[in-house]
């Protein structure tokens, strides 16, 4: 089945609106952000007739090399879909009615009926499997065999393993993981709502597997909807990335690496070898010039200058934490507190977007005790959000915003988890960046106290680049 042809009919159903967002209540009575009209196709005889929908639900039987003598819809937006194909690619059709008639021939089955034959069933959208088991039923009732379904779109929700425990196989031509992966890249949908829909779909399963299915793995537990994950590249694309994040995103995948070097030092020419020796595993440099005891124009200068030769950004870690409006020109990246509320950002960005500067708030903290927690942390992405012309991304622990334009920036990493005497926090790369969500990892200490610090970088790099890689494979899975 070709995956142009498919992001196609997903597009264009949801231009004709027969997938929508937003507060549904369902006929159970379960409050959904996702719901499926697809009765709506019938005013689209394109769409459905000589369109996409029709074809590629007959593809997806011949695909699977389906041995059937019949095709029956389920009543009532699957029978224009059947009748299209059958009558097409002159295959026997069977009609199902939902109440069979109380005169004439009394028939629940309209057509030729031979026993013994297989016949073969059309769904519009799946959620438990019922209705294609109760058409299932009453054509078996009737000595036909049933072995398989072909359905428009699988909601994940455990449809396709009730019918597997009764004998039948449902192929799906879309998943809702396929439908959301499409729709976020498309920009039809942010990743906030791929979150959302991911949630309800995982906390809504209708079949819950037995002992021994569960031992095993059944259908159900298999295929769970995942959150959509874009890789740096495909960020940097999107429409709403602020341009000083898109640039580090591209540099990321281009160098492959998201290690962001922690340089407190107290001597600028040693700052300077640092980033020199260090600069090709990088893609950013945080530095405290506060602590430098000879700092000088001259120095920033320099730094600008090796930033360009290896390619990579400079973050001056001033952590601002009340209203005002110094910035330093020469570095990309500054960050701040959001306790001022929305003045400190206000005032920095007068200063820094005239200068293609951008700012990253601190929104969690990597030492114990922190109270950067909770609602300031929810506090600190609507801050981030609503000030997103100036605001590119966070310091968190992990990610704490789902919108994919944003990046997170993790310190505390080390190659060991644990803290120290200070209440420092360490963690892994793999657990920052690949259970917790981040993008990059600050590391300080294991590569300033490292007997070989270029070793030590390129180690860090390797980790946090596996690791992201490892995220990616993950959520395409």
């Amino acid at each position: 089945m070709e995956n142009v042809c498919l992001e196609s009919l997903i597009l264009k159903l949801h231009d004709v609106q027969a997938v929508k967002f937003g507060t549904f209540t369902l006929k159970s009575g379960i409050t959904s952000p996702i719901y499926f009209d697809l009765r709506v196709i019938v005013s689209y005889p394109t769409l459905m007739n000589q369109g996409p929908v029709s074809s590629l639900l007959y593809q997806r039987a011949k695909d699977e090399d389906l041995k059937y003598s019949s095709v029956c819809g389920v009543p009532y937006t699957a029978l224009p879909l059947a009748t299209i194909i059958c009558s097409k690619h002159e295959l026997p059709m069977l009609i199902r009615r939902k109440e069979a008639k109380d005169y004439g021939t009394k028939k629940i089955i309209e057509g030729t009926i031979h026993p013994g034959d297989t016949c073969l069933i059309i769904e519009d959208v799946v959620t438990s499997g019922s209705s294609v088991m109760e058409t299932a039923q009453v054509l078996q009732a009737e000595g036909l065999k049933v072995t398989d379904a072909i359905v428009l779109m699988d909601r994940e929700q455990g449809g396709g393993a009730m019918l597997a425990k009764r004998g039948i196989t449902l192929h799906s031509v879309i998943s809702i993981s396929k439908l959301l992966n499409t729709l976020f890249q498309a920009d039809r949908i942010d990743s906030s709502t791929a979150q959302s829909v991911c949630r309800f779909i995982q906390e809504n399963n209708t079949y819950k597997p037995s002992g021994e299915e569960e031992k095993n793995g059944s259908p159900a537990t298999k295929k769970p909807c995942k959150p959509t994950e874009l890789s740096y590249g495909d960020r940097a694309q999107l429409q709403n990335t602020h341009p000083l994040a898109a640039q580090l995103l591209r540099l990321m995948e281009e160098k492959k690496t998201n290690l962001c070097v922690s340089a407190d030092m107290t001597g600028c020419e040693e700052l300077l070898q640092l980033a020199d020796s260090l600069g090709p595993q990088m893609c950013v440099l945080k530095t405290h010039v506060d602590i430098l005891q000879d700092f000088s124009p001259a120095f920033t200068q320099s730094l600008r200058d090796l930033g360009l030769k290896h390619n990579f950004l400079i973050f001056e870690d001033r952590k601002f934490a009340d209203i005002g409006n110094t910035i330093s020109s020469w570095s990309h990246i500054v960050n701040a507190h959001a306790v001022p509320g929305p003045g400190v950002v206000k005032g920095l960005s007068a200063v820094g977007r005239p200068l293609d500067r951008g700012c990253v708030l601190i929104g969690q903290m990597s030492s114990q005790g922190s109270l950067a927690t909770g609602d300031y942390t929810q506090a600190v992405v609507k801050m981030a959000e609503e000030h997103s012309e100036f605001v590119f991304g966070f310091i968190s622990g992990s990610k704490i915003s789902n919108k994919p334009e944003f990046v997170h920036m993790t310190p505390g990493v080390q190659m060991q988890s644990g803290g120290d005497g200070q209440g420092q926090q360490y963690s892994t790369p793999d657990d920052v960046i690949c259970k917790k969500g981040s993008d990059i990892i600050i590391v300080g200490r294991g590569i300033l106290g490292a007997s070989d610090r270029v070793k030590a970088a390129a180690e860090y790099r390797e980790a946090g680049w596996n690791a992201y890689t490892k995220r990616l494979n993950t959520s395409s899975q």
